[in-house]
C-alpha cells in the first residue's frame, strides 16, 4: 500500500472540493461562465461548418468512438506488456476496471444529492446547437454535475497509469482532455463539472483501488480463474 500517494491524491481531491464549496475559494463560477461564453458565441447559423462539427462530436456515435479509442489504447498496452501471460492479465485488469467504474458510478449517484443544470439550460439566452443543426446531438442536461463522461475517462486513465507503459498512459491522459472537451464546448457541461466534480471523485476513490493491493488482487483472481482456459498468449 502506497499510503503517501493515497494521502497526496486524497488531499488534492479534498482541496478541489473545498475550493468550490467555500465562499472565498477559487472562482469556479466566474471561470465556468467565461469558458462557456467563449465557446457559445461561436454557435451561430453563420458558422455552419463549426456547428456541424461540434454537433458530430456530441453524438452517440462519437461516444462510441471514444470507447473505441480506449479499446485501442487498452490493446496497445496489452501488446506492449512483456509478460508471457499478458492476455489473461489484461483481461483481469479490464474486469477490475469495469467493476471499479460501476461501483464508483453507483456510489456517486447515491452519495451526491447536489445537482445543477447545464449552462445551456441555466442561461436563458444561450445559443443552443439543437436549434441550429439537424444532427441529433446532446447540448444540454437537466443535471450535469458531476461530469460522468469525464469521470469514466479518468478511471480509464488511472488504470493505464497503474498498469500500462508510460507512453500509453500519457496518451490516456491526453485523451481525457480531448474527449471530455466537446461536452464543455457545446455547453452540456460546465468546466467545473469535469475538472472539479469528476476529478475530485477520481482523486478520492481511485487511489484506494490502484495504490492498494485491491486492483492487483482482483486482477490476479480473474487471471487464475482463466488459467484453465485455452487462451492464446
Amino acid at each position: 500500500m502506497d499510503l503517501k500517494r493515497i494521502i497526496a491524491f486524497n488531499l488534492t481531491g479534498l482541496l478541489l472540493l473545498l475550493s468550490w464549496a467555500l465562499p472565498h475559494g477559487l472562482p469556479w463560477t466566474d471561470l465556468d461562465d467565461r469558458i462557456f461564453w467563449a465557446f457559445n458565441q461561436w454557435i451561430t447559423p453563420e458558422n455552419g461548418l463549426w456547428d456541424n462539427l461540434l454537433a458530430l462530436l456530441n453524438t452517440r456515435f462519437f461516444d462510441a468512438a471514444s470507447f473505441g479509442v480506449m479499446g485501442v489504447l487498452f490493446t496497445i498496452a496489452m501488446r506492449r506488456d512483456p509478460r508471457p501471460d499478458r492476455l489473461r492479465r489484461w483481461f483481469g485488469i479490464g474486469v477490475t476496471m469495469l467493476l471499479t467504474a460501476g461501483v464508483i458510478a453507483i456510489v456517486t449517484n447515491k452519495a451526491i444529492t447536489y445537482g445543477h443544470p447545464s449552462p445551456t439550460r441555466f442561461f436563458e439566452h444561450a445559443a443552443r446547437l439543437t436549434d441550429i443543426v439537424s444532427i441529433p446531438t446532446k447540448d444540454s442536461a437537466s443535471n450535469s454535475f458531476p461530469g460522468d463522461h469525464g469521470l469514466m475517462l479518468m478511471i480509464f486513465a488511472g488504470f493505464m497509469l497503474r498498469f500500462a507503459d508510460r507512453r500509453t498512459a500519457g496518451w490516456s491522459i491526453a485523451f481525457v482532455l480531448l474527449l471530455s472537451a466537446p461536452r464543455i464546448m457545446v455547453g452540456a457541461h460546465w468546466f467545473s463539472d469535469v475538472y472539479m466534480g469528476a476529478l475530485s471523485i477520481a482523486l478520492l476513490a481511485l487511489p484506494w483501488v490502484l495504490c492498494t493491493p485491491v486492483a492487483t488482487t482482483m486482477t490476479t483472481l480473474v487471471q487464475r480463474g482463466l488459467s484453465r482456459l485455452p487462451l492464446n498468449r
